[in-house]
């Protein structure tokens, strides 16, 4: 391998892959995405600079990731095992592509990337890859049996610049949709997520004491403006980042569960994602008012076939497509808007409105004087709608044989 296109993020993994091409004399090109991470991205640059890197490419990618990548985990309402909204594993098709497209440009022999012999990112960067080019593919960290008590040693011994310690180790991965966290004590299932590993969500006991109403606007099922606390925005990306400072000052967003990884085994996790956290029951609530029972029943078990497929790395395949060209279909009329109460950690729907609303008060109201239902109907119904079972017990079980 003479030049090889690195995955840079300035941690400690990328960095210490960085160091280590460097002394066997391989040509590096690192990237770096920018999706809504928070990093200096000047600061990224110039560590990657340190390695003489023949060319660093640096890219804007936070309006491609809420359009193409986010706006259809909305339309999924994708939560991986119901908990996790699936923000680091959305993020990483995206890095793939631009990582191949980098490849391609610079003739470079291989790509390689900072994921472990023990996390799902070998698997969603590998296959995504290999998906989309011929080009090799190499995780160091896991190729090269590098553990991370080892590399925190190496990179004090190179005097790289990573602020790490054994004691407080945490690996975070941060993106426009959620931030993860890993490592030391958060590993341990049996203790509480240490305070000093969040950055987005304040303590819900130290929450404001007074809640805070917001309203998203969702055209063909994706969010189109919101009403923050009296400021409409209606750019996707600055939506999801405002709505993340807001609904993180109320404590929303913090998701601890146990997880079941791509590689065979549980892991405990924790993660903050407050924007995705409102905006997420919004979304299925004005579904709820809009879509079909069928149409809601069907939808249900292809959201959840959306969210493993995008957790295991999945995202290229056919299914996954042709999972969405039925999602994309049900969502033509989810238009409406929802007002969402955030409070303590909660986000709670309060009330939705929509033009294709299937609700009619006429039907559903119990008020003599406003419904058109005609009580009668029911026993008729029931009847009905019951005699298959009815029949089959009485057959099978009863005495009226």
């Amino acid at each position: 391998m003479k030049k090889c296109v690195v995955a840079f993020s300035g941690g400690l993994d990328t960095t210490v892959i960085c160091s280590l091409f460097q002394e066997m004399d391989i040509e590096i090109v690192t990237v770096t995405l920018d999706i809504g991470q928070g990093d200096d991205i000047k600061e990224i640059e110039a560590k990657a600079n340190r390695f003489n890197v023949s060319k660093h490419y640096t890219i804007d990618a936070k309006k491609e990731f809420a359009g193409d990548f986010i706006f259809p985990a909305i339309k999924a309402n994708c939560l991986y095992e119901g908990s996790y909204p699936n923000a680091t594993a959305l993020g990483r098709p995206l890095i793939v592509k631009h990582l191949v497209e980098t490849g391609r440009l610079e003739n470079a022999d291989a790509v390689a990337h900072g994921s472990t012999g023990k996390g799902n990112d070998q698997v969603r960067i590998d296959n995504g890859v290999r998906a989309l080019s011929d080009m090799k593919v190499i995780a160091p960290v896991r190729d090269w049996e590098l553990w991370r008590d080892e590399e925190i040693e190496y990179a004090r011994e190179k005097n790289l610049d990573v602020n790490l310690t054994r004691d407080k180790a945490y690996s975070f991965d941060h993106n426009l949709w959620g931030r993860s966290m890993e490592c030391g004590p958060i590993e341990k299932p049996d203790l509480e997520v240490p305070e000093d590993a969040y950055e987005l969500t304040a303590n819900p006991k130290d929450a404001p004491d007074e809640p805070q109403t917001v309203e998203l606007f969702f055209e063909n099922g994706v969010p189109i403006r919101a009403d923050l606390a009296g400021e409409l925005v209606t750019d996707p990306v600055q939506l999801i980042m405002k709505l993340n400072k807001l609904a993180g000052k109320h404590g929303v967003g913090r998701i601890n569960h146990m997880e079941d990884r791509v590689v065979g085994f549980k892991s405990r996790e924790s993660y903050e994602s407050p924007a995705a956290l409102a905006i997420l029951p919004a979304h299925k609530d004005l579904e709820k008012f809009i879509l079909t029972k069928d149409e809601l029943r069907l939808k249900a078990d292809m959201d959840i076939k959306f969210s493993e497929m995008a957790y295991d790395g999945k995202w290229f395949s056919p299914v996954r497509h042709a999972i969405n060209a039925f999602i994309d279909e049900t969502q033509k009329h989810v238009n409406g808007s929802v007002k969402v109460r955030l409070f303590k950690g909660s986000a709670t729907v309060l009330s939705r409105k929509s033009g294709y609303s299937l609700y009619s008060r006429d039907m559903a109201s119990y008020d003599k004087a406003t419904t058109t239902w005609v009580q009668q109907d029911g026993e008729v119904f029931t009847r009905l709608y019951g005699l298959d079972y009815v029949m089959g017990y009485k057959r099978r079980y009863g005495k009226g044989k």
